[in-house]
């Protein structure tokens, strides 16, 4: 009762407040032999619409997203079935990344099958981005609104089919290589945008934030896995395209797994005991809360800039395998110049997948420390600072500024010291993955964090890993044409374009100190929102 007295502090609440109790009283009237038919019975509406001018942080600009669930309310979720669900969206999101990164460790492969060259087969990457990033916001929408498990299973079987279609595309069909490609996209915007919102509604707290570490290390680990599995299954068959046949495969195992023993929690079960909440808003509505979310907006941004140093770190790769080569000038992909360095020494199938094993190795390492270290961090002081997670968050992509830019500088006089800034900054940047999800958990309410991860997605890849290696190219282009041409000049040119992963590092860490300032607001808005709303249906 003392929650009701609490959420109905302004004029407008108290309002619909009172009709709630004026409903309340005509159920019982109805239950001692009113006459009053629930045809005549007047439908209760809790709405806190936009129009209402509450500015969000003192209360959500919305409550007509927060309407009590109709039906008979659920039984909570049993822990054990809650980790076996996990466990699950852990495999399948391992799959996914496996075989995103599996064609970058085919790629030469694909180029010499169907005979293209390198702009050509980067087309792969993009197609799949597009795909990805345009089919995002529509799952995010769907997802807000209809049972998820079927949406997942959906996609995914899109997804399975695609994928395995890759590899039965013959030598003069690229387009349609390409086609499938982009149909791949589906299934990942209906799982990465919806697997991380069911997690959310099975957990609170500090339970929370430790099934998102373990959900998002298997992205690096699955990044890895993809790079070593690709070049590593199509060395030992001599066929790439059993590498791409590979995920499909074990995908079976994980749709089964999905169908048969993952629920679909109601939203915002975790907060309210099971009960769940549903959503009754408009999509512009969504979008305009979502604008409205300071700590969201920020920390949207911060997610932006880590993804543009991840892409990135592509072009960083390239240069350091340069580097150590002994070579100069524009590398085309990192594997044909170390394969120019390496070529007397081993054979170049041997080395490629050597070389995908070392750089696949590195990526999961770090995703591994980086993601627990974080995890570990935010658990240990956010009970002493309630905004410690975008503190660091920032304290991640500051710390990899000074790394990631005296690696360019001492690349060419250690090699062996660069790659160990790099594996720093690389663990500092992993310090964010899961700590920036968990943050949009707990600042976005319920019923809108599908749409929440969607937007994110679309944001941080277009403005991030998408377009980053091309502005890095672009400067890189700039400078070179700026002066005569030389070998020399050409690696000069990449190296000083690489200046700007730096400066974007420090953006990101300002951005995520910007959400420092609103996030405890924030955070306590959306709780008291969620309990009022169980306080007022409860």
């Amino acid at each position: 009762m003392q929650r009701v007295k609490d959420f109905s502090k302004t004029s407008k609440t108290r309002s619909y407040i009172f009709h709630f109790q004026v409903n309340k009283k005509l159920l019982i009237m109805e239950g001692k032999g009113s006459v009053t038919s629930p045809k005549d019975r007047p439908k209760p509406r809790w709405s806190l619409g936009s129009s209402s001018g509450l500015r969000y942080g003192s209360f959500m600009n919305s409550l007509s997203s927060l309407t009590p669930q109709a039906e008979e309310t659920p039984p909570a979720i049993s822990p054990k079935r809650a980790y076996v669900t996990v466990a699950v969206l852990c495999y399948i999101n391992l799959l996914n990344y496996m075989e995103r990164y599996t064609i970058a460790g085919v790629l030469s492969n694909i180029q010499k099958f169907f005979d293209i060259r390198d702009s050509t087969a980067a087309l792969l990457q993009t197609v799949f981005i597009c795909s990805f990033l345009l089919l995002a916001p529509l799952f995010g929408y769907l997802g807000d609104r209809y049972n998820r498990k079927y949406i997942m299973i959906a996609g995914l079987s899109v997804w399975l089919v695609t994928a395995a279609g890759s590899s039965l595309v013959t030598e003069s069909l690229f387009w349609l290589l390409m086609l499938l490609r982009g149909l791949v996209g589906v299934g990942e915007a209906s799982y990465s945008t919806i697997a991380p919102t069911i997690i959310g509604d099975l957990f609170t707290g500090a339970k929370r934030s430790i099934m998102i570490m373990v959900f998002y290390i298997f992205i690096p680990v699955g990044s890895g896995l993809g790079y070593i599995s690709g070049a590593g299954i199509a060395t030992l068959t001599g066929d790439w395209r059993w590498a791409l046949r590979i995920t499909p495969i074990l995908g079976l195992v994980g749709l089964a797994l999905l169908a048969l023993l993952c629920p679909h929690p109601p939203r915002g079960a975790a907060e309210t005991h099971g009960r769940g909440i549903t959503g009754q808003s408009s999509y512009k509505e969504d979008v305009k809360y979502l604008w409205k979310n300071k700590s969201y907006v920020w920390s949207s941004l911060g997610v932006t800039a880590t993804a543009f140093l991840t892409g990135a770190l592509a072009f960083l790769d390239a240069y350091f395998s340069l580097q150590s080569s002994g070579h100069s000038g524009t590398p085309t992909t990192m594997y044909q110049r170390a394969l120019q360095h390496h070529r007397q020494t081993f054979n170049n199938a041997i080395f490629l997948c050597l070389y995908s094993l070392i750089f696949g190795a590195m990526t999961v390492a770090t995703g591994i420390l980086g993601g627990c270290l974080g995890t570990g961090l935010s658990r240990w002081f956010r009970d002493k600072m309630p905004n410690v997670d975008p503190i660091i968050c920032a304290v991640g992509l500051l710390g990899s500024a000074p790394c990631l830019c005296i690696a360019i500088f001492v690349a060419s006089k250690s090699i062996h010291a660069t790659y160990v800034l790099i594996f720093l900054g690389e663990i500092l940047i992993s310090l964010n993955w899961a700590v920036m999800a968990d943050i949009l958990l707990y600042v976005v309410v319920p019923t809108r964090r599908a749409t929440a991860e969607a937007l994110q997605i679309s944001v941080c890849h277009l403005l991030g890993d998408a377009g980053s290696p091309y502005l890095v190219g672009a400067i890189s282009d700039a400078i070179r044409v700026s002066q005569s041409e030389s070998h020399d000049w050409n690696f000069l040119s990449l190296k000083y374009s690489l200046v700007v992963c730096p400066f974007v590092g420090i953006l990101g860490g300002l951005f995520f100190l910007m959400t420092a300032l609103y996030i405890t607001e924030d955070m306590k808005a959306a709780q008291r929102l969620v309990e009022g709303t169980c306080a007022m249906f409860g």
